[in-house]
This record gives C-alpha cells, structure tokens and sequence, in this order.
C-alpha cells in the first residue's frame, strides 16, 4: 500500500474521532485561556517581583499545554486498542513498521504544527497585558523560547504515543504521566537537584528560560527531551511489531 494512502487513513481518523482531535485542539484552546487569565490579572504583579523572569512566566500556560498534548498521543493510539481496531489496522496495513511510521509522523507533524501556534501565540497574547512590562520576540532567547516550547509539545505527544503503543492504555499512559508532571517531578528536582534537569518535562522546558543553570542548555534539554520520546517510540514499536494484534 501507498505511503501516501496509509497517511491520508491515518489522517482522516486523527480528525475524525472526537477525543482525538478534541485532545490535539485542547492544546491551543486551554493554553490560551490560561495565559490570558493569568496575564489579565497577575501577570503586572508577577513582573514587579525582582526575582520573576518574564521570559519563562511568559509560557506558564504550557504547563497545562502539555497535559492536552500527552491526552493527544495517548488517545490517538489507544483508540486503535478498543473494540479490535487494530486487528483491521493491520489487516489494511500488513506492514507494522509503516503502520506505526505513518501514525506517529502524522502525531508529530500534527503536534508541532498546533504546537508552534500555541507557543507563539501565547507568547504574543499574553503581553497585550503587560503594558510596560511587554517584552517582544526581539527579546534575547524569546524567538528561541517560543519555537521550542512548540517543539516540545510535540516530543510531549509523541512521548505519550510511544507508551501508548507499549502499554496498549491511553487511561495507564495519563495516569502515570499526569501525576509524574504535576507531581513527582518538582519533588524529584527538590531531592535531587540538578539530576533533575534529565526528567522529560524539565528538560524539555528549559528552553523556555532565558538563562539556565545546571549542566543542560536550552537545546541540550530538549534533546534530552527528544531521547526520552526516541526511547518510548522505540519500546512502542518493538511491542507493536513482537505482540499479538
């Protein structure tokens, strides 16, 4: 079958059930209402305080961003686990390693797509509030901020596939890596310190500071990020391909 054929089906079921298409537009919708309710009423505040760096306050809402982009590439896969969908997956796809090639291409390229929209735009958004306190893309390590946070939704969304894949349970996926995020990453950072910065979503959102300290820079991080999502892939793929449909 035609590379093209299997990415066009891929596509039309991508847009076509609710959850997953509703998770992949949940990323710019709740982004951008978070980051205008938080510019519209502390963001003034928050840019008084000495200690706050506008850069990374900028791109808050990403924290709720993310958790919208890890629903997206769990739903997307998990709905080929329910009610045998898989089983006619592979039977219109025999090829598993193109099946599962063209269903995470089109996970990435839909995540960066929507991702890039959604960091730049909540960058932009949000400083329509910050009256004198505005910073603009001009502003040193702001184009690179918003351009990565972009790219790590996507390594985010991508990251959820590949467990996905291996665990065969969007609901097992979210309720492993939601609390991880929310949770077990800060207090993880507070004992371990810099050992902290290889975490998936640590890494990944250092490039959304200006200055960072530790041992990653801002691209080192998100190809730590990246390593994360490559490795996730990986035990995805070798599950789809060893295990029974």
């Amino acid at each position: 079958m035609p590379v093209t054929t299997v990415l066009h089906s891929e596509w039309i079921k991508i847009r076509s059930v609710r959850s997953v298409f509703g998770s992949l537009a949940a990323i710019l919708l709740v982004t951008m209402a978070i980051t205008v309710l938080t510019a519209a009423t502390v963001g003034r505040a928050e840019a008084d305080d000495a200690d706050a760096e506008l850069l990374f306050g900028a791109f808050y809402a990403l924290n709720f961003g993310q958790i919208a982009a890890i629903s997206f590439g769990a739903t997307a896969i998990s709905t080929e686990y329910a009610n045998g969908a898989l089983r006619m997956s592979l039977a219109a796809v025999p090829n598993r390693t193109l099946f599962f090639a063209s269903k995470v291409s089109l996970i990435g390229t839909a995540g960066l797509g929507v991702g890039l929209v959604t960091s730049f735009g909540a960058f932009l958004v949000g400083q329509l509030f910050m009256g004198d306190d505005a910073i603009g893309l001009s502003e040193p390590g702001a184009l690179r901020a918003a351009f990565g946070g972009g790219v790590y939704l996507a390594l985010m969304a991508l990251f959820a596939a590949g467990l996905t894949f291996l665990l065969r349970s969007a609901v097992a996926v979210l309720s492993v890596l939601i609390p991880f995020i929310l949770i077990v990453s800060f207090v993880v950072g507070d004992v371990a310190g810099s050992a902290a910065d290889y975490l998936p979503d640590r890494a990944g959102q250092l490039v959304l500071h200006q200055h960072t300290e530790g041992s990653l820079d801002p691209w080192a991080g998100l190809a730590v990020t990246a390593a994360w999502a490559a490795a996730a892939l990986f035990a995805g793929w070798w599950s789809l391909k060893r295990r029974d449909a």
